[in-house]
């Protein structure tokens, strides 16, 4: 049992990062919008720390030529390194070395042309091989409510239950015309898994299946691969991979995972000033005087 556990842990992460991120022009222009600080280090740093802590060892970034910043973030800077160790400022020279644990790596594949969600996860395909995998979308942080991680949690019952794993939150009744609803019979408890019949694209407000959407972490078998490379263009003229799930539902179990953390949309740009301040009165450091500004600023 203990082998068969080993076997079927999910060890690959898709993050797909070739995206314009026109929601976040004119500071997208130039600045891949992954890269746009949260407090003091780039958003897409916390979705690779989230991947880590889950158990993932090898982070595949689906990225653009206009988005190598995010591929030298996670490289050795040589010259830096150096630099710091000279004039023993060791703190910072530990903090830009275990940005990504050794055990982890991080490679890169390019995106030729912007054909959707599911053309970005096909392109990692060579990287995934036959392995099982997770994708996490970088403009969604999912911030912890316990000591254990959303995405650990959901890669669990994947391993236990062998079913596609969806994570979803649940959202106001009015508002679940702007998301992807799950259809489910009930809503699942917090930290649960319940099968689900299919997603419903931003559905009018009345006539939802659920309240329920979609975050932006799966977890799936390999063979999605191949049915991504038969999937016909949908929504947008793209290659969605919510139709390469509908069409895994034809003979397999998939199942919308209710997160217990909570989200922050950094794609969008007050969904980034709420994970500005969120993570700020927390961290470590700067989060004393953080408090006191805000509280100073009497709002």
């Amino acid at each position: 049992m203990l082998y068969l556990e080993i076997f079927l842990m999910i060890k690959k992460a898709v993050l797909p990062v070739a995206g314009l991120g026109t929601r976040f022009l004119p500071a997208s222009k130039s600045i891949p919008k992954e890269m746009v600080t949260v407090v003091d280090r780039p958003a897409i740093e916390y979705v690779v720390r989230e991947a880590v802590e889950a158990g993932i060892e090898q982070i595949i970034l689906v990225t653009h030529s206009s988005k190598a910043s995010i591929e030298n973030y996670f490289d050795r800077n040589f010259e830096l390194e150096t630099t710091l160790e000279q004039k023993k400022k060791f703190d910072l020279l530990a903090e830009i070395t275990q940005i990504v644990p050794e055990h982890v790596s991080v490679v890169s594949v390019r995106q030729p042309q912007p054909l959707g969600l599911g053309h970005a996860v096909l392109c990692a395909k060579s990287v995934v091989g036959q392995d099982d995998f997770a994708v996490l979308l970088p403009d969604v942080l999912v911030k912890d409510s316990s000591g254990k991680n959303d995405l650990s949690r959901m890669i669990a019952r994947y391993n236990s239950s062998q079913a596609a794993q969806i994570m979803v939150e649940a959202v106001p009744d009015h508002l679940v015309d702007q998301y992807g609803i799950v259809d489910v019979k009930h809503s699942p408890n917090e930290g649960e898994s319940i099968a689900m019949q299919g997603i419903v694209e931003k559905p009018a407000v009345g006539s939802a299946p659920s309240n329920l959407s979609v975050v932006g972490r799966y977890v799936l078998p390999a063979k999605i691969m191949q049915l991504l490379e038969n999937t016909p263009k949908g929504a947008g003229n793209e290659i969605q991979l919510t139709d390469a799930i509908a069409m895994l539902q034809e003979t397999d179990t998939v199942e919308a995972y209710r997160m217990q953390g909570q989200t922050f949309d950094c794609g969008s740009k007050i969904g980034y000033l709420k994970a500005v301040l969120h993570y700020g009165v927390e961290h470590p450091k700067l989060g004393n005087d953080f408090k006191q500004l805000i509280q100073e600023l009497k709002l």
